[in-house]
């Protein structure tokens, strides 16, 4: 069994990978990934593991995240410190939870569970738990921002772009206003509408409908033109190609 640990925390993740190497010796740890946005990246450009160990809350945001970035088709075992009456969610589906701290008993039982599914997990089960779990966001439709002594309403419809200067997030509208955020860039897009704005790199976050027409770059990357002007290249990865394609004509 091939076994992909999204973790952030250090020891959190040896003592899974010691305890696993206990209850299940034929496991092989394919990757210990710390952040949604090196988890994003590794399922992009690597062949799906059988199963995921993943913590509910990491450093940059919920894991969830995760789901509305990229396809995960195998079974998913959550870590988390959520309360009991929380974790009750998972038990209507095929997915199992370790309660942190975990202990090896929970980890056998939660492993024997896997096997009995079997190799493969439909993605709808997945999306039907975390609609279940209230993982699905209610997108926002309108941000409410300071500028000098007021709070500004900014629709989510206005903004072209998002984008991080010297550690600072932007938000610059289709009139080219700029509006400054104290929340990451996977923070906003937790909040917006997956299906209107994309990640198209760790310093690019993108509206569909500034999009003006796509460009062919260096290293079958893409170069993504917008309707307003950008301090610098929208380059997408040659990884994300494919889901930089599949969301812009879904």
């Amino acid at each position: 069994m091939k076994a992909l640990i999204i973790e952030d925390e250090l020891m959190a993740a040896k003592t899974l990978k010691k305890l696993l190497g206990e209850v299940s010796p034929d496991t092989e740890i394919v990757g210990v990934l710390e952040s949604i946005e090196d988890s994003v990246d590794w399922i992009s450009q690597h062949p799906m593991p059988d199963l995921i160990f993943m913590d509910i809350h990491l450093a940059d945001g919920s894991s969830f995240t995760i789901f509305d970035r990229v396809t995960v088709t195998c079974p998913v075992i959550f870590t988390t410190a959520y309360d009991e009456y929380a974790l009750k969610a998972f038990e209507v589906n095929s997915i199992d939870y370790l309660l942190k701290p975990i202990s090896k008993e929970a980890l056998e039982r939660a492993v024997a569970k896997y096997h009995n599914l079997g190799r493969g997990l439909e993605q709808q089960q997945l999306e039907a738990l975390l609609k279940h779990l209230g993982a699905k966001p209610k997108f926002k439709s309108c941000f409410l921002l300071p500028e000098r002594d007021k709070l500004v309403p900014l629709p989510t419809s206005d903004i072209a772009y998002a984008y991080i200067d010297t550690k600072t997030v932007k938000l610059v509208t289709f009139d080219d206003k700029t509006f400054y955020m104290n929340q990451t860039l996977d923070d906003i897009l937790a909040q917006l509408d997956p299906q209107m704005f994309f990640r198209a790199n760790r310093q690019f976050l993108i509206s569909r409908n500034a999009v003006k027409d796509v460009s062919v770059w260096f290293g079958n990357k893409l170069a993504i033109n917008l309707t307003v002007e950008t301090p610098e290249k929208v380059i997408v990865s040659k990884a994300r190609v494919a889901e930089f394609k599949a969301w812009f004509v879904s």
